[in-house]
């Protein structure tokens, strides 16, 4: 017996773009130039709470509030052991 596969091209389409959609929407990103900033980068908060990453931050005279490092998502989103 032969099975005949049918493919739903639009809707493999809609879910991938649903599923990177969700994941970029968790990510934080440059306001400048909108790319997420690799681990290790260097970040930059600016009054208001706008990120910008090194690159961007030249375009900017004023100093930020804060820099900070980029982690990687095993930094405070690992999986524990339940007692």
């Amino acid at each position: 017996m032969e099975q005949t596969v049918h493919h739903a091209p639009e809707l493999e389409r809609h879910l991938l773009r649903r599923s990177v959609m969700a994941l970029a929407a968790g990510r934080d990103h440059c306001d400048g130039c909108h790319r997420t900033p690799l681990v290790g980068e260097r970040v930059h908060v600016y009054d208001g709470g706008r990120v910008l990453c090194e690159l961007c931050r030249r375009e900017r005279r004023e100093a930020p509030v804060r820099s900070e490092s980029v982690h990687g998502s095993e930094h405070g989103l690992t999986v524990r052991r339940a007692a």
